[in-house]
């Protein structure tokens, strides 16, 4: 189980780290532009990106 865990982790971090790699300036804009984002719209991007990713996890097993 752990070994899962730690190549899903892995995973994230190379999907995470294309966007700075290859599109740096787009990748610092972003942030420029979340950080103008209230909190509760934050807490829904985030909410999203946990539901997407539970259907995603149900659907593949």
């Amino acid at each position: 189980m752990w070994d899962t865990f730690l190549m899903a982790i892995a995973l994230m971090l190379v999907l995470e780290g294309i966007l700075p790699f290859t599109f740096p300036n787009a990748w610092r804009e972003s942030f420029r532009k979340l950080i103008e984002l209230e909190d509760n719209q934050i807490r829904f991007i985030g909410l999203t990106s946990m539901v997407v990713g539970l259907i995603v996890l149900y659907l593949v097993n």
